[in-house]
């Protein structure tokens, strides 16, 4: 979600919109033609795999994760300056050399990261043709406006919606005079929850299950993402004309240390620090419910902790010692 002040467009608008930041490295790219080629190298790198043609698969699946971690090196001048996000920057910048890290385990022959390198090309399928796609993108902005203003119904604000700065009915029409900030928001693709449900989509996906527990732990899931999402959408929809944040504390703490206007820092506190902090407590949620359906996952997710920390886990058996993966009792 972004907080244009109404009815100006900002720097969020113009990306969701459809225009691409170009990539600061040299030889750029536009960050979408990046985001595809390195999903079109993880496809080549598990397609050799599986085919056992002459040219080996690990070289390739190193060479993906460097385009991926690249990818993601190339969104921190938008994190840091324009959404003005301190946990996104932060994460966006520990990606490359956790990418690359990645890619030279591959590389000196750990095959168990095939299977997270499944998991991640599965992710950006789910999530780049609506990135990529005009008219996807236009139906996941639009759809996610209209439930977003329903939930404000129920609470008694009916601001309406019109055209945002990026182009699609997705700006809840606040009357900037009668509000505390004089600002609105309106709805960009991050808000649609599309990011939360592709990992999740891509690591089901990925692993090897029975289809019927497959389709409840990603029904399960979905769900549940779609419906926190509905209501962080509704609070910072709220939060932000209305200055729930507007505190002189919390104003100058955010003016003095960020660099925003004043008049945008209810839209940070509830965007940037409340919503994205509670953001990870509800993935990891999402997760363990998936688990308890889906207990392959774990494969995947302790590759993770490995390239994080060097360190071998089990975590089939820290979380729960009676089930296997396979779904069953490891009692005889």
């Amino acid at each position: 979600m972004s907080s244009p002040s109404a009815p100006s467009a900002d720097a969020l608008g113009a990306l969701a919109s459809g225009e691409t930041i170009a990539s600061t490295l040299q030889g750029t790219l536009p960050i979408d033609a990046l985001g595809w080629i390195a999903i079109a190298a993880f496809g080549l790198a598990l397609l050799t795999r599986w085919s056992d043609v002459a040219v080996p698969a690990r070289p390739i699946a190193g060479v993906a994760w460097l385009l991926f971690g690249t990818y993601w090196l190339t969104m921190v001048p938008y994190y840091y300056y324009d959404a003005q996000s301190p946990l996104q920057t932060v994460l966006a910048l520990a990606a490359l050399p956790l990418c690359v890290y990645t890619g030279y385990l591959l590389w000196n022959g750990r095959e168990s990261l095939f299977v997270l390198t499944k998991a991640v090309a599965l992710m950006g399928l789910i999530y780049l043709p609506a990135e990529t796609i005009p008219i996807v993108r236009q139906w996941l902005i639009e759809t996610t406006a209209v439930q977003t203003h329903y939930g404000m119904e129920l609470l008694g604000h009916s601001p309406g919606i019109n055209e945002g700065a990026n182009g699609y009915e997705s700006r809840f029409n606040f009357d900037s005079e009668e509000t505390a900030t004089g600002r609105t928001t309106y709805i960009v693709l991050a808000c649609t929850g599309l990011g939360s449900m592709a990992i999740f989509g891509g690591l089901i996906a990925a692993v090897t299950a029975p289809l019927r527990r497959k389709l409840t732990a990603f029904a399960l899931a979905i769900g549940v993402i779609w419906l926190l999402n509905l209501v962080r959408n509704v609070f910072i929809g709220l939060a932000t004309p209305h200055g729930w944040f507007q505190q002189d504390l919390v104003v100058s703490l955010v003016t003095t240390y960020m660099g925003a206007e004043e008049t945008r820092v209810s839209y940070l506190v509830a965007h940037n620090y409340i919503s994205q902090l509670l953001a990870v407590v509800a993935l990891i949620g999402v997760t363990y419910l998936v688990v308890k359906i889906l207990p392959e996952v774990l494969e995947p997710l302790e590759e993770v902790l490995f390239v994080l920390t060097g360190t071998e886990y089990d975590l089939e058996t820290a979380l729960n010692p009676d089930v296997r993966t396979d779904g069953g009792s490891r009692d005889p």
